[in-house]
């Protein structure tokens, strides 16, 4: 249950605006120290402040579509987002100098999109429908 002096402190901090997008899209507001952005321009945040935020839900992205999952975060702020880093990716010292060079863009799961793999068979069906055969009329 959000309180009314932590629902006024947000409206003050990020605006009615804001405040209002963000209680539509996430059911609560939230106002940090922002912390940088994707290649797919989603927006990562950080509030470390104990008294406002629940332990775990100091991190957060804004994700820049509104159709959005998991899928489009990133790993390497996934695991500035569960904790696992201690760094967001622009801050860490050891992210910055190594990047492999094998390594590709990533591209999120495209599953359920006109996007998605669709694998093909070469080999002839082991059932084939039937087909009428029909002469000529004379």
């Amino acid at each position: 249950m959000v309180s009314l002096a932590r629902t006024i402190r947000s409206i003050q901090r990020v605006g009615l605006r804001e405040w209002w997008r963000q209680m539509q899209y996430i059911g609560d507001a939230k106002s940090g120290r922002y912390v940088g952005r994707d290649q797919f321009g989603n927006l990562y945040f950080e509030n470390m402040n104990a008294e406002e935020e629940i332990p775990g839900r100091q991190r957060w992205v804004d994700f820049a579509q509104h159709d959005y999952n998991a899928s489009q975060v990133p790993p390497e702020w996934h695991s500035w987002l569960q904790h696992i880093r201690k760094d967001a990716p622009p801050e860490d010292p050891v992210f910055a100098k190594v990047t492999p060079p094998w390594q590709a863009s990533y591209v999120e799961n495209l599953t359920g999109t006109r996007g998605a793999y669709k694998s093909y068979n070469t080999l002839r069906p082991k059932i084939n429908a039937w087909e009428p055969k029909v002469k000529a009329r004379t």
